[in-house]
């Protein structure tokens, strides 16, 4: 009524029809805008409330997912993958679960881990991969089929598919697993003289774990990092431009993935450099030290040569006297001879028979010793 007042009273303002005629057509459109989109817009979203409610009455079997389609887990820990359904009254089949491994190729099966049919539960694969898999629940029938994995490694990082069927409902439900290793604890060192008014570098490197690894450093106190200090993130470097006495102190490396993190610990140091003036000096003083060794070193080589080649010199030009002939030996030389010529004939001094001549052999005597005897090719006394 208040609209039909109102409308009539903006048409009494009009005083051409054209302006009537636009006015007219103006009202029309507020009128559809406001009265029939509102009421348009409930129905269409009824209808679509109405048609998804048939359509899961229709489908029977539902398995509802819980969590993220996308997992990354740490080597070693345990891990459930969930898998919950709720079948409906109209579905009476047998029910039949399976968990399988999709496969990245679409033209090839996918490999089948557990299966749960007629109350009997069935692990497939190699003894391996098929010791870590189990139903986490003690009756999979009950409407929960998730799957438990213990312990992981990253042989199990795939697409697993969680499959509830009892005829004529089916469903079905994907997770995706990445299984990454904890990064390893870092080595912290420094470079640098850590000097005064000097560049420092700080570094920190872990030897392990799953990229990408992500570095970041912090004093140990509550202080903020020097201002001259840029830092990268995945190097792991701290680099400090003008080291000063304030930027002394203990610093923190903290490496870190999406499964894990670790961290060492540095004590930086602020020393005083130098002074330069003594360091000229005694490089000075070392050089010229080294040349004196050097050079009495050689000398006493080329003295040695010297007086080697004099001592060689001199002993060419002595004269060497013969060795003296060996002396005679008597005794060999007369035993020879005896041995070579008859025994000569004694003649006892005093005797009564002095006509005759005696042979030692056959009277039984031995000359005497002390007598001198003759050589008979010379004729003088042996």
């Amino acid at each position: 009524m208040y609209r039909c007042i109102y409308v009539c009273y903006n048409l009494s303002r009009f005083d051409h029809l054209h302006d009537l005629i636009s006015y007219s057509n103006t009202m029309i459109r507020k009128t559809f805008t406001d009265i029939f989109l509102p009421w348009s817009s409930v129905y269409l979203l009824f209808s679509a409330s109405l048609l998804s409610t048939d359509l899961k009455c229709a489908g029977g079997m539902l398995v509802m997912s819980t969590g993220p389609q996308t997992l990354q887990k740490a080597e070693g820990e345990r891990l459930t993958l969930g898998c919950r359904y709720t079948p409906s009254p109209s579905d009476t089949g047998e029910l039949d679960i399976e968990w399988s491994v999709v496969s990245p190729d679409t033209t090839q099966k996918d490999h089948m881990l557990l299966s749960y049919t007629s109350g009997t539960t069935y692990i497939h694969g190699d003894s391996a991969l098929g010791k870590g898999f189990r139903f986490a629940a003690p009756d999979p029938s009950m409407g929960d089929a998730s799957m438990s994995i213990s312990p992981l490694s990253p042989a199990h990082s795939a697409t697993y598919q969680c499959k509830v069927k009892k005829s004529p409902g089916v469903d079905a439900r994907k997770v995706s697993l990445v299984v990454m290793a904890k990064p390893s604890v870092p080595q912290c060192w420094v470079e640098g003289g850590e000097l005064i008014g000097g560049a420092v570098s700080l570094h920190c490197q872990s030897a392990g774990g799953s990229t990408p690894l992500l570095y970041s450093w912090r004093r140990e106190s509550t202080s903020p990092l020097p201002a001259a200090a840029t830092q990268d993130v995945v190097s792991g470097e701290l680099r400090i431009r003008n080291h000063s006495q304030s930027s002394a102190g203990f610093y923190l490396c903290e490496v870190n993935n999406a499964v894990g993190a670790a961290h060492c610990r540095i004590n930086l140091k602020a020393n005083k450099p130098p002074n330069r003036a003594a360091v000229i000096v005694g490089s000075i003083v070392g050089s010229l030290l080294l040349i004196f060794i050097l050079l009495v070193f050689i000398g006493l080589i080329l003295w040695k040569l010297s007086s080697r080649r004099g001592f060689e010199k001199e002993f060419s030009n002595d004269i060497r006297e013969d060795a003296p002939p060996p002396e005679s030996r008597p005794v060999s030389r007369r035993t020879n001879r005896s041995s070579s010529q008859p025994t000569p004939a004694y003649r006892q001094v005093g005797s009564p028979n002095d006509g005759h001549t005696h042979s030692p052999s056959s009277q039984g005597h031995t000359p005497d010793k002390h007598a001198p005897e003759c050589d008979s090719m010379d004729g003088f006394a042996v």
